[in-house]
């Protein structure tokens, strides 16, 4: 295969979305020697058909604000490949959020989903909208508004959406009401759910309890421990404070937290009751971190519309904010200061020149399709107890969430060893997920 050809035909296919390119040509670029050892796949175009989206879905979403003024948004889904299970993904309600975004995410669910060993394909969907600023009352006619336009595309064996960025347990249980007001059935059509009606245990805490779990299998390959380490976290929404409280609880320095104004930096790391002033701050306010600095102002430094990591000195960087958040510039800047690894819990938040700088360093650097796919996995396991109508314990989902990582990271370690010991965890992962997917395209025939 020529790699060259192939990207510079999706270029002039889809020039004006870069986040989709950026995504395919990551995954092209380190499976192609793979790709090539099976003529099969040529023969039957199977990256073309695995790259470009089963379906897209576009709409307006028109919705009336407090004041009775009707606004207008674009909703989308887009349903990438569901050669494995149903389709599975969040939905991004954002101002960001545009075709180029959700395909990126799309194309990248499907891997994450097949490394997780469940039977889940890969989708994501969302809307130009934010709730920020929004009333209660404006969100739930937002997401009646939404579900009404989708309704027809998903459920329970077609397609299972779930929370994203902009879209936590509010979000999902208005969307939910309003498709079972459209389907007149009680299924497990949305994940994220309440407790109440259906949701898992350890659903919130998931990607980030996820992330440190495989960090931890990480670390185990060069026999490091965790503790005492200082770990700088970008982000304030759950994974990144999820991911913050799970360090602190296996003794780790959390030193750094950032939402869209600014970042702060606590150089000796926030105590347990700094910590949760921050989470009550962010969970039970909504408000911004920028507080939590005003409040402490001689152990916290803040940096207004800038991220932490040339402001920080940390072992670990764990960035769980956005995409494209960590660049060339800030990579060095981390690695000048002592870095020696790097587990994302967000989706493809490292540019391409980021990940050239960890991977030239040899540090250990983990792909979001693998750290952070422990949200995704227990949205499975909650889809698996809708199924059978029944609850598991908090217990059991964690136990079940440390296999399917510790089984993520068994995958990319034999896919990704290279002579000499160090792993490529990008290649490893990469490959791993495709050549599942592939397998069952294949099997399946020409769809």
């Amino acid at each position: 295969m020529n790699v060259k050809l192939f990207l510079d035909d999706l270029r002039v296919r889809f020039p004006n979305e870069p986040e989709y390119l950026q995504a395919v040509e990551e995954v092209v670029t380190s499976i192609a020697d793979v790709y090539d050892t099976y003529p099969v796949f040529e023969r039957y175009n199977l990256l073309e058909r695995l790259c470009i989206p089963d379906r897209v879905i576009m709409f307006r979403v028109s919705w009336v604000d407090d004041n009775g003024k009707v606004r207008n948004n674009m909703g989308y889904r887009v349903q990438h490949n569901y050669a494995i299970g149903p389709y599975k993904g969040g939905i991004r309600f954002h101002s960001s959020v545009n075709l180029s975004i959700l395909k990126f995410l799309a194309f990248e669910q499907t891997f994450k989903n097949s490394l997780t060993t469940l039977a889940m394909g890969g989708a994501k969907g969302g809307s130009d909208f934010s709730p920020r600023g929004k009333s209660d009352m404006e969100v739930m006619r937002f997401c009646q508004a939404f579900v009404n336009e989708l309704w027809r595309q998903i459920g329970p064996d077609t397609d299972v959406p779930a929370g994203d960025i902009g879209v936590g347990g509010r979000e999902v249980g208005y969307m939910y009401g309003w498709y079972k007001k459209m389907t007149r059935e009680f299924t497990g059509t949305f994940t994220g759910k309440g407790l109440d009606f259906g949701g898992s245990l350890i659903r919130p805490e998931a990607t980030g309890y996820g992330n440190v779990y495989f960090l931890l299998n990480m670390l185990a390959t060069r026999g490091i421990s965790l503790e005492g380490k200082k770990v700088a976290v970008s982000g304030s929404g759950n994974v990144a404070l999820y991911t913050a409280q799970k360090l602190l609880s296996l003794g780790a320095k959390v030193v750094s937290f950032s939402d869209s104004d600014g970042s702060i930096v606590i150089p000796e790391g926030v105590s347990q009751e700094q910590f949760d002033e921050i989470f009550e701050i962010k969970t039970l306010y909504r408000g911004r971190v920028s507080e939590f600095a005003e409040r402490h102002p001689d152990t916290c430094t803040y940096y207004r519309r800038e991220r932490p990591w040339r402001h920080v000195a940390c072992d670990i960087a764990m960035p769980s904010a956005t995409q494209n958040e960590l660049d060339g510039d800030d990579a060095r800047a981390l690695l000048q200061a002592g870095c020696f690894a790097v587990s994302e819990g967000a989706n493809m938040p490292s540019t391409p020149e980021a990940v050239d700088e960890f991977q030239k360093a040899r540090i250990l650097y983990a792909p979001g399709k693998a750290a952070n796919a422990g949200g995704v996995s227990v949205s499975g396991l909650e889809m698996a107890q809708n199924s059978q109508k029944v609850r598991w314990t908090a217990e059991d989902v964690d136990c079940r969430l440390r296999d399917i990582m510790a089984d993520i990271h068994s995958q990319c370690v034999e896919y990704g060893k290279e002579d000499g010991g160090y792993v490529d965890y990008v290649r490893g992962a990469n490959t791993a997920a495709f050549l599942k997917v592939a397998r069952a395209m294949i099997a399946q025939g020409i769809m």
